[in-house]
């Protein structure tokens, strides 16, 4: 497979709350072990407290699904008025308890409770942990050729498009010219709606709506729409086109094949996808712990609903390891087929 690796970027002061953050604390206190060990902290029942009356208070005020968040704080009291809490004094294990309490009640697979060892200070935002993010690539990571015909297009993120409209408008006009395209998510980590619906505009001919999102702190309902005008050449919306999705596609990289599919844009082969699809935002629930509450929720104009707790289920089920071979396998066929119906005629 000939492939050509894309530049580096970085992500410092990326900021969109609908983007799936949660992913970026794990690099960001990765990367904060990697400098110093962390500091022993030893939480006590004042610290607990605090972290679980918080936690009730943001889930009942921002989770997408209030009748839930007053289920989880019955649990949470209930577990806490037990002492099922009282003899935990690790940080991350208090956490992880929090979030399996949590999956046991809501099944929301963006929704966790994280610690961090250093002190998170009270003007600090947990979402400002993304501006800490090391050098990283735009998500795209290879773009190349099968063979002359079949493009290949790798991605691994959907950061914000400010960030990536410019890579997107190069790497299509390379791809453009192609027969057909393979569209490999089969990593892919999650990022921005935004992006999502930039991407997909590169695929269809006209204004295309592509998602609705429906925030519970505002109570209004934004429609997500293809863009009118892109830098790039359009790929448009008749060329065969695969994603390559599996296990570890999660969020915004569902989104993207959720949406695709539903459009009967593109044919999916792999794996049935992680499950979560409700957009996420970070809240401080003390001094060393966050909580990612979905705030929103997505839904498809077409089907009416999203891929929460079921992932995206392929068209053609296959291995995801043997995906990227079975789909150039595909392509070729239908090409011999289709140039041997023009020789008939």
């Amino acid at each position: 497979m000939k492939t050509t690796d894309l530049p580096s970027f970085a992500v410092t002061g990326a900021k969109t709350k609908l983007a799936v953050v949660f992913f970026l604390l794990f690099l960001v206190l990765i990367g904060a072990y990697a400098v110093k060990p962390p500091p022993d902290v030893v939480l006590d029942r004042t610290m607990r407290t605090q972290a679980i009356d918080t936690l009730v208070a943001e889930l009942n005020q921002h989770y997408v699904f209030p009748e839930k968040a007053r289920q989880i704080e019955a649990l949470l009291r209930q577990r806490q008025q037990d002492g099922k809490y009282d003899a935990i004094t690790n940080g991350m294990q208090f956490a992880s308890r929090l979030t399996s309490d949590i999956a046991s009640v809501a099944h929301d697979r963006h929704m966790k409770v994280r610690f961090s060892p250093w002190l998170l200070r009270a003007d600090h935002h947990p979402d400002a942990m993304m501006n800490a993010a090391p050098e990283r690539r735009h998500g795209i990571e290879k773009v190349g050729r099968l063979d002359p015909g079949i493009g290949y297009l790798r991605i691994s993120a959907f950061p914000p498009p400010s960030l990536v409209a410019d890579k997107y408008a190069a790497v299509m006009n390379t791809l453009s010219d192609t027969d057909a395209l393979i569209i490999d998510v089969r990593t892919h980590r999650g990022g921005s709606p935004q992006t999502v619906a930039l991407l997909i505009s590169y695929f269809v001919d006209g204004r295309t709506r592509l998602n609705d999102i429906w925030s519970r702190d505002s109570g209004l309902t934004t429609q997500m729409w293809t863009e009118d005008r892109l830098g790039g050449k359009r790929y448009g919306g008749t060329k065969p086109v695969m994603i390559l999705a599996g296990p570890a596609t999660g969020s915004a990289g569902e989104d993207f094949t959720y949406t695709m599919q539903a459009l009967k844009r593109a044919t999916v082969i792999g794996e049935r996808t992680w499950g979560g699809a409700h957009p996420v935002t970070m809240y401080r629930l003390g001094s060393h712990f966050v909580a990612a509450i979905p705030n929103q929720r997505s839904i498809s104009p077409i089907t009416h609903t999203n891929w929460e707790g079921t992932g995206v289920e392929p068209d053609i089920a296959a291995p995801a390891d043997d995906a990227l071979a079975l789909a150039k396998e595909l392509l070729q066929r239908q090409r011999a087929a289709d140039l041997a119906l023009r020789a008939r005629n």
